[in-house]
């Protein structure tokens, strides 16, 4: 189906979500025994490790084997793991997660022909909980909010769409009368976005030690997740993305072969 969009955008500011840094400033969480675990196997395929391999691996960044060994079972625990034998690998949920990042950092694109992807929240009677989980949803899919409900992107990612959210909303092609350009800039920040990402850029090239270079691929990451992966003509120029990408993909092949010794 296809529709026409003329209303300007007037987005609505999301109270539940975190506060995101300011443009140019890159925000690295401390690093745990946890958080390389995960991003070991995340970056692993298929993702999965022998317990010797994880406790290894970790030394580098100045973790100890005690306390690996204790992440690995609170890790269990909690279901972000699953074991066998000695083998240790992502949960089911996890595996989402690292479809997500596999998405970030290799986004699916295809030519694009002018129309935009339209999702219409028809839906009513949700709890805050489960509008905050749709908004989400939505976010996650690379969409942006036009007005309260609308939500909108250039049809140019080759990704499926989830089926289940045809019971919440409607799903149209669209091709809206304001200029792409304008309407793209007014849906993304795109310039905060760009003035992060050099930053980013910038931290993990100067990141001697490989524990600081750790934390900055994990930040880089969580950056790309927020890409909204735009056909090139509606990009300021000199767009950081492809930089940004290569170079975490770069540093990530070190960075693992550096832990698991290859």
């Amino acid at each position: 189906m296809r529709t026409d969009v003329s209303a300007e955008p007037e987005p609505e500011p999301d109270p539940e979500a975190e506060p995101e840094p300011g443009a140019g400033q890159v925000v690295l969480r401390p690093l745990s025994a946890r958080s390389v675990v995960l991003s070991l196997l995340l970056g692993t395929h298929p993702p999965e490790l022998p317990a010797r391999d994880l406790v290894r691996g970790v030394e580098p960044f100045g973790v100890g084997g005690s306390t690996v060994r204790a992440a690995l079972s609170r890790m269990v625990a909690a279901g972000d793991l699953r074991r066998t034998d000695t083998v240790y690998r992502l949960s089911d949920r996890l595996l989402d997660r690292q479809r997500r990042q596999d998405d970030a950092v290799s986004p699916d694109t295809r030519a694009w022909d002018g129309d935009w992807e339209m999702a219409v929240i028809t839906a009513t009677g949700r709890g805050p909980a489960e509008r905050a989980e749709l908004r989400t949803r939505l976010a996650a899919l690379r969409l942006a909010e036009l007005r309260e409900g609308v939500w909108l992107r250039p049809a140019n990612l080759g990704r499926p769409w989830p089926a289940d959210l045809d019971q919440v909303l409607q799903h149209y092609t669209a091709r809206p009368s304001a200029p792409a350009g304008e309407l793209a800039a007014a849906l993304w920040p795109l310039g905060a976005w760009a003035d992060t990402a050099r930053a980013l850029l910038a931290q993990v090239e100067r990141s001697p030690r490989p524990a600081d270079r750790f934390t900055a691929l994990a930040a880089v990451v969580r950056h790309l997740l927020a890409d909204p992966v735009l056909p090139a003509g509606l990009l300021p120029a000199d767009w950081p993305g492809p930089a940004l990408r290569a170079a975490y993909e770069r540093h990530r092949r070190g960075l693992v072969g550096v832990a698991l010794g290859s």
